[in-house]
């Protein structure tokens, strides 16, 4: 009686069991085919190829409308090894359509048998010809990706344009909705404007038959999206005026950069040596970065905003400002100038002029004793309580008009220039220094270094008597009423306004009566000027100048820097002369002296920046 018991429990249970393990079977099977969408999208996967679509980027223009950059039709030759037919495939006829060499073709290949349902690029930058050829051809597996690739029509500005390259490890960083062999701005405008040129993406879902081939548009085109194209940009930059200065800087290091002062926009900025925008697009561009990379003079360096150099005697109006604001000197103030400043051992040399003289005559001529009398004065002036605190405040007013800190263009690669404080002397000389100690600083030497660009940026703040406007090179992009608000905004230095009427009296004498840049004197313009001759501890001295014009309602405010250039007026005046006078006038009156100066190929050490 147990035992007949017990049997009928075993099958009682027995029967639980297999009826749990159907109902579990029966749920699970229920689940994948009402809810479980899973291995439908991975059937759909098979039949579906999901092709995205880039949109074109945004084009690029002058201040006066004409192209900087444009936009041209080029494709991405793609492939799924799972959908090729290679017993029917001619290598030879489609290596010889899209211009590419069999070699190539055949390491692609094996490349994308890695993973055969996934797309793979075979080559790119395939012209619109080449593409038509190709349609024609129906080589099963292969398909095309539209893209569009720069051109340069003027084949200028290279530095400040930028170019555009594939995404790496490290853009991805910055940009993580990007993905491997995308393109992005790296340099210039096309990084810094990255995402308004971009433009955003967009995607076509196309069905295949059991053959890998395309029968149309999934679902009519339900689920495709358009791409939307990149913003146009309107730059600051005057393409003649940039072609202009390009070809007077050839044969030269250095930069030139010039600023409307009223509204701070950039007329033009040329970094010399610089490249053919064009040499760094297409399927030679790796060749082309290579060779570039490893020319000593580093031509992918923008000088303008990135290079540290010594101001020279250009610093000179700053020294004269700050020493009117705390007081310790009056135009009329005159001082000796016997061969240079002389203190015990220590000498400043200076070229001969008359002396005394007086402020206006010390810019005029650039006489080194005169600014060095002044600096010590600031330094040493009895109302603070030593040398260093002095140097606190000298500091100061060095930084508010932009020296020693980004100005904040829109350049990403704008640096910082150097203004030591009085920890570096602390350092270097144990604490213990005094105005004598750092007298270069007086005349724009020693520790100080300055971009090209905040030298123009120091034009402007004269031309606009005490104040600037951030130097942006963008006027305006599609779509937006305005720019940055701090690109709109007045920056004002520590000085007064009043102070600068003796300083631009000495820069207009400087180039119209009786001064070291009268060779920039373009009769009507009333053309204001100062020159530079900066030391250089490795060879020839740097020459450069500094200028603005009209003297009233100035037009356009410039630096000029030549590496081993020598004299201020020798290399660096002329460079900027022909550059207001291009702009202000619309034509040259000295054609002698532009082929002069594009003749001129001063010889330079190569060393590293």
């Amino acid at each position: 009686m147990n035992g007949g018991a017990d049997g009928f429990m075993r099958m009682r249970t027995l029967q639980v069991v297999v009826l749990l393990v159907f109902g579990i079977l029966a749920a699970r099977l229920c689940y994948l085919q009402l809810f479980d969408t899973k291995y439908d999208e991975l059937a759909k996967g098979n039949a579906l190829r999901r092709e995205v679509l880039y949109p074109p980027r945004g084009e690029v223009y002058d201040r006066n409308g004409e192209f900087l950059v444009q936009s041209r039709e080029c494709y991405d030759l793609m492939v799924v090894a799972r959908d090729m037919d290679r017993r029917g495939f001619d290598t030879a006829l489609l290596c010889s359509v899209v211009g590419i060499s069999r070699d190539k073709l055949e390491r692609e290949l094996r490349k994308a048998a890695s993973y055969p349902r996934a797309p793979h690029m075979i080559t790119n930058y395939i012209s619109k010809e080449e593409k038509l050829r190709f349609d024609e051809c129906n080589f099963r597996g292969f398909y095309t990706v539209y893209r569009t690739v720069r051109q340069y029509p003027r084949k200028i500005g290279g530095n400040l344009l930028g170019y555009v390259g594939e995404v790496n490890a490290s853009i991805l960083r910055r940009y993580p909705d990007y993905q491997m062999g995308e393109y992005v701005g790296v340099s210039g405008v096309e990084s810094a404007y990255e995402p308004e040129l971009r433009g955003r993406k967009g995607v076509r879902i196309e069905e295949k038959d059991a053959h890998g081939a395309i029968k149309g548009s999934y679902m009519e085109g339900r689920f495709d999206t358009v791409p939307i194209p990149g913003k146009a940009i309107v730059c600051t930059i005057d393409a003649r005026l940039q072609l202009f200065a390009e070809e007077l800087m050839k044969g030269k290091v250095g930069a030139a950069v010039a600023i409307e002062p009223s509204t701070g926009e950039i007329l033009m900025m040329v970094s010399s040596p610089t490249y053919d925008p064009d040499e760094l697009v297409g399927r030679e561009r790796g060749n082309n970065y290579v060779r570039i990379m490893n020319d000593p003079r580093h031509p992918l360096f923008n000088r303008a905003v990135s290079a540290r150099y010594p101001p020279g005697s250009t610093f000179k109006i700053v020294q004269g400002l700050i020493g009117m604001q705390e007081g310790v000197l009056k135009p009329s103030d005159r001082y000796p100038c016997n061969g240079g400043y002389h203190v015990g051992r220590l000498s400043m040399k200076c070229h001969e002029h008359p002396s005394p003289l007086d402020l206006r005559f010390a810019v005029s001529t650039s006489c080194n004793a005169y600014f060095c009398y002044v600096f010590r004065d600031i330094l040493d002036n009895p109302k603070y309580g030593s040398v260093k605190e002095g140097f606190d405040v000298w500091k100061e007013y060095v930084e508010s008009f932009g020296f020693g800190r980004k100005l904040g263009s829109d350049f990403l690669n704008e640096t910082n220039g150097y203004v030591p404080d009085r920890a570096f002397y602390d350092r270097r000389y144990r604490g213990s220094w005094n105005s004598l100690t750092v007298l270069s600083l007086a005349i724009g030497q020693g520790e100080l270094g300055c971009t090209p660009l905040q030298m123009a940026n120091l034009a402007a703040i004269v031309a606009n008597r005490g104040y600037y406007y951030i130097p942006h090179i963008v006027r305006h992009v599609e779509g937006q009423d305005s720019l940055d608000r701090r690109f709109y905004e007045k920056h004002y230095t520590k000085v007064d306004p009043k102070y600068f009427e003796p300083i631009v009296e000495g820069m207009w004498s400087s180039v119209n009566v009786d001064g070291s840049s009268r060779g920039a004197q373009l009769p009507g313009l009333d053309v204001c000027g100062k020159t530079g001759t900066a030391q250089n501890p490795r060879g020839r001295d740097h020459s450069t100048f500094l200028s603005f014009a009209p003297r009233d309602n100035p037009k356009i405010a410039i630096s000029v820097y030549v590496e081993n250039g020598g004299w201020g007026a020798s290399a660096a005046l002329p460079i900027a002369s022909l550059i207001e006078e291009y702009y202000l006038t619309d034509t040259i009156r000295r054609p002698w002296l532009v082929e002069h100066i594009k003749n001129m190929n001063i010889y330079y050490p190569v060393y590293d920046k």
